[in-house]
């Protein structure tokens, strides 16, 4: 396995927590609560805002795709 890849599922990254609304190091949480990883904290306390972003580049490209949507 490559680094990368060994580094991508690493429990030594940051998460953010949707249950608690908090930052944690590492796999504490379930997963279904956890969004990350993250390589940062900092990058990890806007998950939330990064979803958001993700979701209307999506949601634009859709549209592009298919205007009859």
């Amino acid at each position: 396995m490559s680094d990368d890849i060994r580094s991508e599922l690493s429990d030594e990254k940051y998460w953010f927590n949707t249950k608690t609304n908090s930052v944690e190091f590492g796999k504490l949480s379930a997963a279904v609560y956890r969004i990350g990883p993250f390589d940062t904290e900092h990058e990890a306390s806007h998950a939330r805002e990064k979803v958001a972003e993700r979701s209307r580049e999506w949601a634009e490209e859709e549209e592009r795709e298919d205007p009859w949507r």
